[in-house]
């Protein structure tokens, strides 16, 4: 599994597309062969994943909107799961 760099640039893959889909209540990738639903979570770190914060940018910003919670772990984890389906790119 790759590593994701807190400096890393997350941005969305270009074959895929990232909204909020009314029917199904939730964000959602979707790619031409299909669409992936995503848990609350997972549609705030990647609706923040817009090619211009680094990945500890994103961080800060979800610690503002989340006090409560230590998110650094568990939004790294994510990340590296994004990109080993491909869904985002860094640079």
């Amino acid at each position: 599994m790759a590593v994701i760099a807190d400096l890393s640039i997350p941005f969305l893959a270009p074959t895929f597309r990232f909204q909020w889909e009314e029917v199904q209540n939730c964000h959602v990738i979707l790619y031409p062969e299909g669409m992936v639903k995503l848990s609350a979570s997972a549609g705030e770190i990647l609706r923040r994943c817009d090619g211009q914060r680094s990945v500890a940018d994103l961080i800060i910003d979800l610690k503002q909107q989340f006090p409560d919670h230590d998110l650094g772990p568990d939004v790294k984890k994510f990340l590296e799961e994004a990109h080993e389906h491909g869904w985002i790119r860094t640079r």
